[in-house]
């Protein structure tokens, strides 16, 4: 005979093997909801309105353009356009299932998820140039990939929504624990750069710029066997800080992440969970793909119109990497969300610098590719400003247009620098 609900819910007697058989068919049954998507959006409906939603999606015509152009070995010039449009509403999609998985999930695991879909291309990119001991490229890559998040992403999305609010209001505490995270992490690559400069030969601070891997041959065995020691260790402990921030973040003090107006004006959910993170991981791919085609045809635009390599690997590749980052950074900030924009610009940065790097230097020492946290030190300074401001202009909850104006200027006085360079 079946239980009644008075019964199903009443306490049973320890060790009863009742209450373990109906627990595990009650987290069967909640499994199953979650993929059954009750009481949430159809599939249909999820993907339809992902699909439909935004004018923009005409646009995805360009995807299979940049497949075939690439393919078919087209000329330079239709591969970049090609494939540099197609980006644009792939990077809307991505902001659309963001948006929609933050209705669920909350901005805050909505927004490391959308910096870890982000930064799995640069993951990618960096192991492979790492096998072939492309250690600048490596460096260059990943370095541009924080200024470009930090300055000119943050600089963007805090000048779009001045132009909307007056002011943006977002969680102090937590956005400067994200800052010195970064902070942390910008030291850790002035430590190196300053051992560098004290025992390479000249002993001078100010190195060659862009010449990291015959820098580092100039320094004897000794020193450079204490560089890679400095380096190893230093990206353990920088993994280790890593992990316990993303405790902080998402467990211990997961109140301080979460926006005031979070609760306050609740979205209507168009897409299921499930649907949306099919859709994040799917387009994510895509955009791999169409990312990948767009590098490739950078090098021979750029030595058509006599562009300089290090502005193309400090500056326009990060810019077209994270292009999925920078559209939704700006759209969120639109809305009013300034946690999840922070925490996808100064989120992605922090997983770069205290993830990404370190990893890849773990991964050279077990490949045995001598990757070093030394950058040149014209780099190192750069970065350090940048961080420099950023936590200046952040530490007091508050953001507006002329703040944001701020960024992109420095932004593009460096890019103006590697120009030049």
């Amino acid at each position: 005979m079946p239980s009644s609900p008075s019964e199903r819910t009443a306490l049973l007697p320890n060790g009863d093997r009742r209450n373990f058989s109906e627990s595990d068919g009650s987290f069967l049954h909640r499994t199953s909801l979650i993929f059954m998507a009750q009481g949430e959006p159809s599939y249909l409906d999820s993907f339809k309105f992902f699909i439909l939603g935004s004018w923009i999606n005409i646009l995805l015509v360009f995807v299979p353009l940049s497949i075939i152009a690439h393919n078919l070995d087209f000329d330079a010039a239709l591969r970049f356009s090609f494939s540099f449009i197609a980006i644009v509403p792939l990077a809307a999609l991505l902001g659309t299932a963001t948006e929609q998985m933050s209705l669920k999930l909350g901005q805050t695991l909505a927004g490391l998820l959308n910096a870890s879909f982000g930064n799995a291309v640069e993951i990618i990119v960096g192991i492979a140039a790492l096998m072939q001991d492309q250690l600048t490229i490596v460096q260059n890559s990943l370095l541009g990939s924080i200024l470009s998040n930090i300055l000119l992403v943050l600089g963007c999305s805090f000048l779009a929504a001045g132009f909307k609010f007056p002011e943006s209001n977002f969680q102090v505490t937590a956005a400067q624990t994200s800052s010195s995270l970064m902070t942390l992490a910008c030291i850790t690559l002035v430590i190196p750069a300053a051992y560098h400069s004290v025992k390479s030969p000249s002993g001078s601070l100010f190195t060659a710029p862009f010449n990291t891997e015959s820098e580092s041959i100039s320094l004897d065995h000794a020193g450079y066997s204490g560089l890679l020691a400095i380096s190893r260790g230093t990206a353990l402990l920088l993994l280790i800080v890593y992990v316990a921030y993303l405790y902080f973040q998402l467990k211990s003090h997961a109140h301080l992440f979460v926006a005031e107006n979070e609760a306050e004006e609740p979205e209507e959910q168009r897409m299921s969970i499930i649907a949306a993170s099919i859709s994040l991981l799917t387009v994510t791919v895509i955009t791999a793909f169409c990312a990948d085609y767009l590098v490739a045809s950078i090098e021979e635009v750029a030595n058509r119109y006599h562009i300089p390599k290090p502005f193309i690997g400090l500056i326009l590749l990060p810019i077209v990497g994270n292009a999925a980052e920078h559209v939704t950074s700006i759209w969120m900030a639109l809305k009013g969300q300034m946690e999840l924009t922070i925490g996808i610009c100064v989120g992605s940065s922090i997983q770069i610098a205290a993830f990404v790097i370190p990893l890849l230097v773990v991964i050279g020492w077990i490949s045995n590719h001598e990757l070093t946290l030394f950058f040149d030190n014209f780099e190192t300074i750069t970065f350090f400003a940048s961080v420099f401001l950023v936590n200046t202009l952040i530490q007091d909850g508050k953001s507006n247009y002329m703040e944001g104006l701020m960024l992109i200027t420095l932004y593009l006085v460096i890019a103006l620098a590697f120009w030049v360079s």
